[in-house]
């Protein structure tokens, strides 16, 4: 036997028992008399302690040494309570190098010197920092836990492929070319979507899998070229079965591996998200929401607003104080590609209950009062407003709202606001396509009031589809299906499928409808966005064992690769070609 314990249970209650202790070197103190050594493994730290005699045995010793001691536990005299072993040390009677180490490119401490890139090359170091190794630890309650609620709710965790075949919809498919099929391609699913639909039509009425999923997108700091989902189905539901159980599946998490009561999930339509906050994942931890002022700013002489499609304000509260480098640093902001206004306008609502704004040379103050009316604004509050073409507007106020807000501190990582957004626009008009485009997907189903739009405007069809939003992030996703073939064959014209392609495409799932789908829907959780909002972070990177880079690549093992020409033979793939 290695060890008798872990380096992170020990207690003064063990005084006096003698022990041996595995784990890596993490310091070296020498103290001339006395030389202590911090002993790490994932349990935690125990200090070591050689007398003046035994320096030889630590002479040789480097960081991230490999060994086995064995010695008695004793009560420590300078006792370190920011550790639960900081009240014990173990008098070392024998050393064992079991393996020597280089010494690592980074300290692997909880304030480590190394850079990203660095740390990510050498990730099995880094992943030997408590950071990381709370990240996982993290992650791997969160499973667990949501295993056992699914699970008391007779769902089925049922595995689905991951080759499967290429569809043109949604982001782009990774491809794996089959040998045995020359010329032929499977691709890596980005959801099990169709699977689960199918498990539906053959009776599992409760699936669900906690699956990795792969998109050929590009990546930034929520998203990963392979991913984990939560993935849900449930048949014979409507909306309301699926939000009342992942709501309950949310707050579940919530209680048991936080600790936290969720008392409230408000619910938004997608028109009143767009209207009031110009994002459908809109933060609710502070108000800051959109205020149309069209009617108080137009027909004046500023041909800015004249000709605006909408006018839009809100209010920084107590900002009045804002110097005018302040204000340029918005107006830079909002003048950036990313967001895209032509430039910001500000009214000050001055303490002493006067205006001024950058546009005194167009309204009165009376006029300024009644953009204040409007919006709300008291007494030190800042009144900042974009105009032009609604929807672009809109979505850059909501980039303006959401910079404000973390500059004010008003999105605060421990406080958490869920929310569902519902009743998305079923489909979306891409004119560089010049056809409709599925806003979810093409399985998603219209609400039965608005079915016979689809054959006169669908462009105002909405989806029975959902979202579930936290802090502003969006976590999950779903919808009721389409369970009926000839629905779902409409949805196919209108994205623009010929019958061929519908057939070739999707014909399995059109033909498993003709017998007997039930009603059925679902919805996926991102698992890696899920953890890295239980630790309050925004990145999903450092909650993933072997991430990727911004670049899709892994650093460490040095992937993608070329792979040899005996492969590219075997394969049928002549790189000259392609």
């Amino acid at each position: 036997m290695y060890r008798t314990h872990t380096n992170g249970e020990l207690r003064i209650e063990q005084a006096e028992q003698q022990v041996t202790l595995c784990g890596w070197v993490q310091k070296i103190r020498d103290f001339g008399g006395m030389t202590f050594v911090d002993l790490r493994d994932r349990y935690g730290i125990t200090q070591l302690v050689f007398n003046d005699t035994q320096k030889p045995m630590v002479s040789s010793l480097g960081r991230e040494f490999v060994v086995q001691v064995t010695g008695k536990v004793a009560e420590r005299q300078s006792k370190n309570l920011n550790i639960a072993t900081g009240e014990i040390e173990i008098i070392v009677s024998t050393l064992t190098v079991l393996n020597k180490s280089k010494t690592p490119p980074f300290t692997i401490e909880d304030e480590t010197d190394g850079g990203e890139e660095l740390r990510m090359k050498y990730r099995y170091l880094d992943l030997r920092r408590n950071p990381l190794r709370k990240n996982l630890e993290l992650r791997h309650r969160l499973s667990m836990e949501t295993r056992k609620y699914l699970d008391g709710l007779n769902f089925l965790e049922i595995e689905t492929p991951y080759l499967i075949k290429s569809t043109p919809e949604g982001a782009r498919d990774f491809v794996v070319p089959s040998r045995m099929n020359a010329g032929q391609f499977y691709a890596l699913p980005q959801s099990p979507q169709t699977f689960k639909q199918l498990l539906m039509v053959s009776g599992f009425d409760r699936y669900y899998q906690i699956v990795r999923c792969f998109r050929d997108e590009d990546l930034r700091a929520d998203r990963q070229p392979e991913f984990t989902q939560i993935d849900c189905e449930m048949a014979f539901i409507e909306q309301e079965d699926i939000l009342n159980t992942f709501e309950g599946m949310v707050t579940y998490l919530f209680k048991t591996v936080k600790g936290i009561e969720l008392t409230e999930f408000p619910r938004m339509d997608y028109a009143t998200a767009m209207e009031k906050y110009g994002c459908d994942k809109p933060d609710i931890r502070f108000e800051m929401t959109f205020n149309y002022l069209n009617k108080e700013t137009q027909n004046k002489e500023f041909s800015v607003f004249n000709q605006a499609e909408a006018v839009i304000g809100i209010v920084a509260e107590g900002c009045v104080s804002y110097t005018r480098k302040q204000l340029d640093e918005l107006t830079d902001f909002v003048r950036r590609p990313q967001v895209g206004a032509k430039g910001l306008v500000y009214v000050r609502c001055n303490e002493d209950g006067t205006f001024k704004s950058s546009v005194d040379k167009f309204y009165t103050e009376a006029d300024l009062k009644t953009w204040a009316e409007k919006c709300n604004a008291k007494a030190g509050d800042l009144i900042l407003v974009l105009s032009g073409d609604k929807a672009a507007t809109q979505v850059q106020m909501s980039a303006l709202r959401l910079h404000l807000a973390n500059e004010l501190g008003l999105r605060n990582p421990n406080v958490y606001a869920p929310l569902w957004v519902y009743d998305f626009p079923l489909l979306e008009w891409n004119e560089e396509s010049g056809r409709y485009h599925a806003m979810h997907h093409p399985f998603t189903s219209p609400k039965m009031e608005d079915l016979n739009l689809l054959e006169t405007d669908p462009g105002k069809v909405r989806a029975n589809a959902y979202d579930i939003v936290l802090n502003g992030t969006e976590i999950g996703g779903g919808s009721i299906r389409i369970h009926d073939r000839a629905v779902q064959s409409k949805m196919f014209d209108l994205l623009g499928f010929t019958k061929e392609d519908a057939q070739e495409q999707f014909g399995f799932l059109m033909n498993a409808f003709e017998y007997g789908a039930p009603p059925h829907g679902g919805i996926a959780l991102g698992f890696d966005r899920l953890c890295a909002l239980f630790g309050g972070q925004e990145t999903i990177r450092d909650f993933i064992a072997f991430p990727k880079n911004n670049n899709g690549r892994d650093v460490m093992i040095d992937s993608p690769s070329l792979i040899s020409q005996i492969q590219l033979d075997e394969l049928n793939i002549d790189l000259k070609v392609i």
